[in-house]
């Protein structure tokens, strides 16, 4: 198989894997908290960083770390597993599927704010469209949430912590990208899930966990494989086999149009139609800003 196709292969198995882990979030939550959830994920996806440095042998390299960049991972852990994934998971287990995981999606929306405010890079004005078409569709997510009955309905607290999971995630994203020449991915990954558990398990010995669940530890591991280990290992692997990185990542819009399919099947959620269209002004206007803006820009 040809290098640009195994690239393919990797990405649509990290594309179908995120597209499942909505379906395993609410899943996961008839167990367990969403503490407990990400305690269970968090040691996961560790064990399987660990895996990786094992295969690729670079042990080595995480001893020959400086010792500032240790202290960089021990702060990079609280925002990401720890601080990220609290609040994502509280706020589905607050939220319907179909609406926690398009809010958390406007997460490209704000890392252009936070850019902007933080590396005063001066946001071009044709941005501002497809800013205001994203935000657009987080308001039609979030009306529309009134028209899904019974016992799931759309609390602003919960659509609160949606949109601050995607400002924290877009956070994270600024500030790991600055070290990215610096430390290997994979180094990098493992070192921040590897503080994120070790504050985890002194949070569970401080308020107390109760993982005598079957079910829960299974549904814990599946999210901690799935959205945090698996999907990373194969979408790294693919953007460094392609020779066309935009096709990797054009891929990835695929992933919340397929979680809607999986919560639909699954869960049982009856999508409703501002689901969809929310969702796709918010794809509309990211595309818009990755692809539009940046060709108009490189043409000057």
């Amino acid at each position: 198989m040809k290098e640009n196709n195994k690239a393919i292969v990797l990405a649509i198995a990290a594309v179908l894997s995120w597209s499942t882990v909505a379906t395993a979030f609410k899943v996961a939550l008839t167990h367990l908290t969403h503490f407990e959830m990400l305690l269970v994920a968090s040691i996961t996806s560790l064990l399987i960083f660990a895996v990786v440095l094992t295969i690729q042998r670079k042990w080595n390299d995480i001893k020959a770390l400086p010792k500032h960049m240790w202290g960089y991972f021990a702060l990079l852990g609280l925002l990401n597993p720890v601080a990220y994934y609290l609040v994502l998971f509280k706020s589905y287990d607050l939220l319907p599927a179909q609406i926690a995981q398009p809010v958390n999606y406007i997460w490209p929306v704000l890392l252009v704010v936070l850019l902007a405010i933080f590396t005063k890079q001066p946001i071009p004005a044709k941005k501002y469209i497809g800013m205001l078409v994203s935000l657009g569709g987080l308001i039609v997510i979030s009306v529309g949430g009134k028209q899904i009955k019974g016992d799931m309905g759309t609390p602003a607290y919960g659509l609160l912590l949606g949109v601050m999971s995607a400002f924290l995630w877009a956070t994270y994203w600024m500030v790991n990208n600055k070290n990215k020449h610096k430390t290997d991915a994979t180094i990098a990954c493992f070192m921040s899930f590897l503080f994120g558990s070790i504050y985890l398990s002194i949070g569970a010995s401080v308020v107390g966990v109760n993982l005598n669940t079957i079910p829960g530890i299974l549904s814990g591991m599946y999210v901690g494989a799935f959205e945090m280990g698996i999907p990373f290992i194969c979408f790294g692997l693919a953007i460094r086999k392609t020779t066309n990185p935009a096709l990797i990542n054009q891929l990835c819009y695929l992933s919340p149009f397929l979680s809607l399919f999986f919560v639909s099947t699954i869960l049982g959620e009856q999508i409703v139609p501002t689901t969809y269209i929310g969702l796709v002004l918010i794809v509309a206007g990211i595309i818009f800003n990755e692809y539009c803006v940046k060709g108009a820009n490189s043409k000057r």
